[in-house]
């Protein structure tokens, strides 16, 4: 007769949890990632000073972004804190969670459509995780580079068809960062030469943007796959007007405005 093992979280990981029941001195939950074995969350636990209503943080069937504080594995027991969990390491999990969900929904379109058993997909899940983060990071990968991003994976004609029609439908995520360029050339053809450097930097990437907003502001948006790559954009940019219109006697003034993602799927 053969024990399974069950599978425990590590002290120290965040994990995602349901509140199943709530008590005076705290609240049982079961852990969404670990078969729903069950953990506590102590009333010290769950936030700082003195709680004068436990339902006033924590609910029934209510989710939750917990740290895992101590794990007994012998007798079973796991003690978890919500009050040590901070907003980033909250929306980070919850991203994370997101993405895998994401990732999961996508195998099974690849399963039904591809006809795989599920043997074969678990094979295809373990092969794309020894080359990515998760599933859905493959997916966008392949759906902005081409199948051939992942052609180490030996896919067979078929499941890469399948594969590769799935990615064209997807939404790609990307980012904008933009802001408020304030532009002035007091000469009598001014508006002429303001227009024309504005011109020229558009037509070297599609992936700026410039709107009038009325004398002497343009707005400047560059949207890219992620920041980083947005701002290697702008910077050279900026650069460029500013040169070109000091050149011509103008004067340049450049205000940043909030940062956006643009699309999520």
């Amino acid at each position: 007769m053969s024990t399974e093992i069950q599978e425990m979280p590590e002290q120290g990981e965040i994990v995602l949890a349901t509140v199943t029941k709530v008590m005076d001195h705290g609240a049982y939950v079961t852990l969404d990632e670990y078969d729903e074995i069950q953990g506590f969350l102590h009333i010290s636990e769950i936030a700082p000073g003195w709680i004068r209503s436990i339902n006033r943080f924590v609910k029934e069937n209510e989710k939750k972004v917990l740290l895992v504080k101590k794990v007994n594995a012998r007798r079973g027991d796991i003690d978890l804190s919500l009050k040590q969990i901070s907003k980033e390491q909250k929306k980070h999990k919850l991203k994370e969670v997101k993405k895998y969900e994401k990732g999961k929904t996508l195998l099974q379109n690849v399963q039904e459509k591809a006809h795989l058993s599920d043997k074969e997909i678990e094979n295809l899940e373990d092969d794309i995780y020894s080359n990515f983060d998760s599933v859905y990071d493959a997916f966008i990968e392949i759906g902005r580079n081409g199948i051939d991003s992942i052609k180490n994976l030996k896919l067979s004609k078929k499941t890469a068809s399948v594969i590769e029609e799935i990615c064209s439908k997807i939404k790609l995520p990307s980012v904008e960062i933009r802001g408020i360029m304030e532009i002035t050339n007091n000469q009598s053809n001014g508006i002429e030469i303001i227009k024309k450097i504005l011109l020229d930097v558009l037509k070297k990437d599609p992936s700026i943007k410039i709107t009038y907003l009325g004398a002497p502001k343009y707005r400047i948006a560059i949207t890219s796959d992620n920041f980083k790559s947005a701002e290697k954009t702008l910077k050279p940019i900026l650069q460029e007007v500013q040169q070109n219109i000091e050149k011509k006697k103008g004067e340049f003034k450049f205000t940043r405005e909030d940062s956006r993602k643009t699309r999520e799927n």
